[in-house]
């Protein structure tokens, strides 16, 4: 019984799917199916119906199943205490965290990155992110958190974190479908967020390639203005699944749709000026995936399952420590 057999068992039994596991564990369709083979010879029981797509898992696996996850989270909390270890005198830490995530993701961070890193002096700031990209090159701060832009960082590095798919999110009570919004034809206006930020561009970008020419009416950089129009019936917009997160006092006047036709999203990363301690990056890491799994992908995919496929973490090339 190895670690990566159980973990690919896990994003198995989460996902229904041996390529998905295989796509978040950075492993081959083929490798991943060869650990899942070999765990259920050595545990000597099935612990997924093969037969059935997608898969699920057998009364064994379904037994199995929170004692592994269990076991894979302690190991994963010690390795995290452990770095702390090796890290604990660092002390300076100037972080900029997406606006995307101030609601659900950074007052947990941190948290944890106070008790972490206990002789570190922090800053702390969330920022749109093409103010983060530019805090960065500048090198006013260590590590940011942003929106992936369409041109190339000199003298930053950069590790995939998240794909965020764009959604379309419109009054709950509406009974129009995705694609009578893109055509214009719901008699509400289409609300966009403001072209100063790059959200705001990657989406006319979009529209632009599907020759749709929505009217221009309303433009925003405030997420909570716009989907509170939205909540009011007054209009729909385009966004994430992190922006829709923040929304959360809205949600019973909203609803999310998937977007019509080819999807399209942004990839949220994880920045580092060169030269920073790539031990604290890795630090920031570990704690940015558990905390968006557990507080943003597993809610979202549980009440919305077409999602399954699209808001995802992405495989991590961060530095070894």
């Amino acid at each position: 019984m190895n670690l990566t057999a159980l973990t690919v068992f896990c994003r198995t039994a989460e996902h229904g799917s041996v390529s998905r596991a295989a796509r978040e564990t950075s492993l081959s369709s083929s490798t991943a199916s060869h650990h899942l083979r070999s765990l259920e010879k050595t545990m000597g029981v099935a612990l997924f119906d093969h037969a059935r797509r997608p898969l699920v898992l057998t009364a064994e696996g379904a037994i199995f199943l929170p004692r592994v996850r269990a076991a894979l989270a302690a190991l994963e909390q010690g390795a995290t205490e452990a770095l702390s270890g090796n890290i604990s005198q660092t002390r300076q830490l100037r972080l900029a965290v997406v606006e995307d995530f101030d609601s659900e993701i950074s007052p947990d961070l941190a948290r944890h990155l106070a008790t972490a890193l206990p002789n570190c002096t922090f800053e702390h700031l969330t920022r749109p992110s093409h103010e983060v990209i530019s805090l960065i090159q500048k090198r006013e701060i260590d590590v940011g958190v942003g929106t992936e832009p369409n041109f190339g960082l000199a003298e930053v590095a950069h590790y995939p974190l998240l794909r965020d798919p764009f959604v379309l999110v419109v009054p709950r009570q509406s009974s129009h479908d995705a694609e009578a919004y893109l055509e214009d034809g719901t008699g509400l206006p289409f609300l966009r967020y403001s072209h100063r930020l790059i959200m705001g561009t990657r989406i006319e970008t979009q529209l632009k390639r599907m020759r749709l020419d929505l009217p221009q009416r309303f433009e925003f950089e405030s997420n909570q203005s716009l989907l509170g129009l939205v909540a009011d019936g007054a209009g729909w917009t385009i966004t994430t699944p992190t922006n829709y997160l923040r929304a959360r006092r809205f949600h019973g006047q909203i609803a999310l749709l998937p977007f019509p036709g080819k999807d399209f999203g942004r990839d949220l990363t994880l920045y580092m000026a060169k030269g920073y301690s790539s031990d604290v990056l890795s630090l920031i890491d570990t704690s940015l995936r558990r905390l968006i799994e557990t507080k943003a992908i597993e809610p979202l995919i549980k009440s919305h399952p077409w999602l399954r496929e699209k808001f995802r973490l992405l495989p991590g090339s961060f530095p070894e420590v």
